[in-house]
């Protein structure tokens, strides 16, 4: 008897494991396919990271074009640009819309596998 409750109550724990996690997955045309389950998902959410931006000193180096100078003619050329630091409040990073099909990502399964939250893109690690 006790065997059988052992077992039935690890039956029940990993079928219950199944549903919550991390999981990897492919963004296709129209939704998620996850590596684990066959069916694709359209209705899935994205992460969304709110907080403050933080920007560093900053030098671009680029071409400038449609500046006029003090006789109203137009100035054109290689420039460099310079940033002080700065921070934005507010700012969020908006994943929604960031993922093309192919792209592999980091899902998580919330709310017993009744939804999935896509994190973010996977990438391969180069050296």
């Amino acid at each position: 008897m006790a065997e059988a409750v052992h077992s039935a109550v690890k039956r029940q724990t990993r079928s219950a494991l199944a549903q919550t996690g991390a999981v990897l997955g492919t963004m296709t045309g129209t939704g998620l396919k996850l590596d684990d389950f066959k069916h694709e998902i359209q209705d899935y959410l994205v992460a969304e990271l709110p907080g403050k931006l933080k920007l560093p000193e900053l030098k671009l180096s680029g071409t400038v074009q449609g500046l006029r100078d003090s006789t109203g003619d137009l100035v054109g050329g290689k420039g460099e640009f310079e940033f002080e630091p700065a921070e934005i409040e507010k700012a969020a990073l908006d994943l929604d819309g960031g993922f093309a099909p192919g792209d592999r990502v980091l899902a998580l399964r919330l709310n017993g596998g009744r939804d999935v939250l896509v994190m973010c893109k996977v990438v391969e690690r180069h050296a």
